[in-house]
């Protein structure tokens, strides 16, 4: 079915953070909301701000005309009392938090002010250091899996992403020239205007296609940098623009008191598996699962819906020795592991003799296997084999 307009199907994806981001505007003047662009933060942030008892203001900072109303944003900001503001792209106007700390401080009311950011680094220094104690801020990522209207197959979303552009564009082709123009705008002018860098835009384009080449691999910089050219701190530091732009995810490994010889290296993936896909040159299910991105992409799609799930306190490692002993995922609390779960495409899975010795030295008492459609059962060794979408709303809500 091709539809004329997919707005409808916009208003049935419900995000879960919304009614968190709610109550936390009854706790604090001001609630920044981050995320990589396109995610649907102003589309949330003008959801929020209608269930206001104020009118609401939409500023864009990189609009030139929302620019010059903030050439004295004291005054500005403080005329509009009256209204709940939303700032976008906030992070381009470092100078506005120290203002906003004096305005929230002369009339203080909650909910009074919605901050977007698409960078994590420079929002959060500016939160930390001007806004302390007024405001709380929280991550849009893209569409996760259990947020998916009816309509949305597990396999479409995995293919498009989570961006809600493509995921919900009429058919393939529309969804491809959306992610092709969003990479294209990454690499040659977003990355460069949103950290306040110049990036060299070709090297920045090899690097995400090499990225996507060792999508979920243990990250090696020295050999990365060879292949570009350049230095292993500079391709750690254009990582970091990435992975503080959404776009790139670094999994640490975890690290227990023990003997053994552990992998240290982080385990680097693309987020968003539709972007994975496009830079791959695959842009339908069949071109996938021919793919040799295929394993790595579903691996790293899975990861990415557990990272957004996962409870509130619970850190996320992989885990690994220099003896083969491994397992994808490691749930743990401080320091102590909770679970272990190892993601196969197959749906049949085998585990190894390095699964079962990793479950042995972490010693979890509660461990999964998550495969893409099968109904759950126990393996001898109590190991939980299940499809991705009982992990998530059954298991993973129960550690």
């Amino acid at each position: 079915m091709i539809y004329k307009d997919n707005n409808y199907l916009r208003k049935m994806v419900h995000r879960h953070i919304q009614k968190e981001i709610s109550l936390l505007m009854k706790q604090f003047p001001a609630v920044a909301i981050l995320g990589a662009r396109q995610v649907g933060k102003t589309t949330l942030a003008k959801q929020l701000a209608a269930s206001q008892k104020y009118p609401t203001l939409y500023l864009d900072l990189e609009n030139p005309l929302d620019v010059r109303r903030l050439s004295d944003p004291f005054t500005f900001l403080t005329a509009n009392k009256d209204k709940c503001i939303i700032i976008d792209e906030v992070q381009t106007m470092p100078s506005l938090f120290a203002v906003l700390r004096s305005v929230i401080d002369k009339n203080r009311h909650n909910g009074k002010f919605i901050l977007l950011g698409s960078a994590s680094p420079q929002l959060v220094k500016g939160v930390s250091e001007s806004l302390a104690g007024r405001i709380a801020y929280r991550e849009l990522p893209p569409i996760n899996y259990t947020e998916l209207p009816e309509k949305i197959s597990r396999d479409k979303h995995w293919l498009r992403g989570g961006f809600p552009t493509p995921l919900l564009a009429r058919n393939e082709n529309a969804a491809t020239e959306w992610l092709r123009s969003f990479i294209r705008s990454y690499v040659e002018r977003d990355l460069s205007a949103l950290f306040g860098v110049d990036l060299t835009s070709n090297v920045i384009s090899r690097l995400l296609s090499m990225l996507a080449h060792i999508n979920g691999s243990v990250w090696n910089a020295e050999m990365v940098g060879r292949s570009l050219g350049i230095t292993a701190p500079t391709v750690n530091r254009y990582v970091d623009f990435l992975e503080g732009a959404f776009l790139v995810h670094r999994l640490p490994a975890f690290f227990i008191n023990t003997k053994k010889r552990l992998v240290k290296a982080p385990k680097v993936y693309i987020r968003d598996s539709g972007l994975l896909h496009q830079l791959s040159g695959v842009d339908n299910m069949i071109s996938l699962k021919g793919h040799p991105v295929v394993g790595s992409s579903w691996e790293g799609y899975v990861v990415e819906q557990i990272k957004q799930m996962k409870p509130s306190g619970m850190d996320m490692y992989y885990y690994r020795t220099q003896a083969g002993a491994e397992y994808d995922i490691v749930l743990a609390r401080g320091i102590r592991p909770v679970a272990c779960i190892e993601v196969k495409l197959n749906n049949a899975p085998s585990l190894s003799r390095g699964n079962l010795q990793s479950i042995a030295d972490l010693q979890t008492k509660k461990n999964f296997v998550v495969v893409p459609d099968i109904e759950d059962y126990k393996t001898k060794e109590g190991i939980v084999i299940c499809n991705v979408k009982s992990f998530l709303t059954r298991h993973l809500v129960n550690l």
